[in-house]
């Protein structure tokens, strides 16, 4: 992992979802650069309806949204809405519900790591274009010559949350090994004002951990599993199914209230 430095830009590749011009932090071309405040700092989360978390944060996930496995790579995420595009616990005006938990992956922008296919490194990255990246800064990222506590600061939260993310990829690859993961889908069939339902409609089709599978792993294959210390997460990710329908009624109070509904 690298931190800030003067010279070259490497080229890096890939993209991560928010970031819109993420460039390696240097000294030379950032020197001037820092955030200020603004009003809404998450509005970016406004559009997003699925937030990637990882292992270590389900248990306080599950007390929001339903977490649950997208994707080829068997991603988690972190529900915020039964619709593309919109995220039921961000407000109109950009706002976070205060009482809903805001995701690391979220929280650590306009940071991020990036792998520099020059190398086998990681380089702390800047979104250029975030709102609260500004060249007439109240906190820059340089002191001086060096990384101000705010950049290195930042250098931690990104560390933690890349050991956090290989951790969550070893966690998905387990459960993938033990055979656990099943295909579900969630459906919603609404009512008119008498009562009658309506047309039933699917909202998402995901993977999830299957609890007869688990229930069913011979009793070494149980305790490997154990020994790890996924069991928690594990079943944390079980009861935040049952926030379906908590996301679901957040949806229907916001269309009801629009006019014309």
């Amino acid at each position: 992992m690298s931190t800030p430095t003067p010279g070259g830009q490497p080229e890096l590749t890939g993209q991560v979802m928010f970031y819109k011009r993420p460039e390696p932090l240097s000294l030379e071309r950032h020197r001037d650069l820092g955030v200020k405040q603004i009003a809404a700092p998450f509005s970016f989360l406004k559009t997003a309806h699925a937030v990637p978390i990882t292992v270590s944060e389900f248990g306080v996930a599950a007390t929001c949204f339903p977490i649950i496995f997208v994707g080829p790579e068997k991603t988690p995420v972190a529900v915020m809405g039964v619709r593309q595009n919109e995220n039921e616990y961000v407000d109109n005006a950009g706002q976070p519900d205060p009482d809903a938990y805001l995701p690391a992956f979220a929280r650590r922008y306009p940071f991020v790591f990036a792998a520099d296919p020059k190398s086998d490194r990681l380089l702390l990255c800047v979104d250029t274009q975030a709102d609260m990246v500004s060249n007439a800064p109240d906190v820059k990222f340089f002191d001086g010559e060096e990384a101000s506590k705010f950049t290195q600061d930042a250098i931690e939260f990104c560390k933690e949350f890349e050991r956090q993310r290989r951790a969550t990829v070893e966690f998905v690859e387990m459960i993938e090994k033990a055979s656990l993961f099943e295909q579900k889908s969630v459906a919603f069939t609404p009512r008119d004002a008498s009562g009658n339902p309506g047309a039933t409609q699917k909202i998402a089709d995901y993977w999830a951990i299957s609890e007869d599978g688990l229930n069913a792993l011979p009793d070494n294959k149980f305790q490997e599993i154990r020994n790890t210390g996924a069991l928690a997460a594990v079943y944390a990710h079980m009861v935040s199914l049952m926030n379906w329908q908590r996301v679901i009624q957040r949806t229907l109070r916001r269309l009801a209230a629009q006019p014309g509904a």
